[in-house]
């Protein structure tokens, strides 16, 4: 059981990132800390991509000295995804905050239910 537990530790994390940034999207009313769980989210799906694209005894498949067989290298394509999927997460976290800048210029309040209930016409 334990030695289980150690080898998926990675993936044990990644999963705990996981629900820790998901239950901060959730539960907060804080946009900004709607972003902070938003980017939790997205770094465990960097580390469980990163973690099951390595292999132990592998290494990056940088070919120096001609090419040999596949079976020395790591998967490149988990690397690329993360890289990708950073781009990307560094797009959508700085639209997420302008539009936070432009909610509290207008409403005065990063409460989310606030903001929704004054822009309904509620309060």
């Amino acid at each position: 059981m334990w030695n289980l537990i150690v080898r998926h530790l990675n993936d044990l994390v990644a999963v705990a990132l996981f629900v820790i940034g998901f239950a901060d999207l959730l539960f907060q009313k804080n946009m900004i800390k709607k972003v902070i769980g938003l980017n939790v989210m997205d770094s465990s799906i960097y580390l469980l991509l990163a973690s099951q694209g390595y292999i132990t005894g592998r290494k990056a498949p940088i070919i120096t000295d001609g090419v040999m067989s596949a079976e020395y290298y790591i998967n490149p394509i988990p690397s690329g995804l993360v890289l990708t999927g950073i781009v990307v997460s560094v797009s959508v976290t700085a639209l997420l905050l302008s539009m936070t800048i432009r909610m509290y210029k207008k409403y005065h309040s990063l409460d989310l239910d606030y903001c929704l209930m004054m822009a309904r016409g509620e309060g």
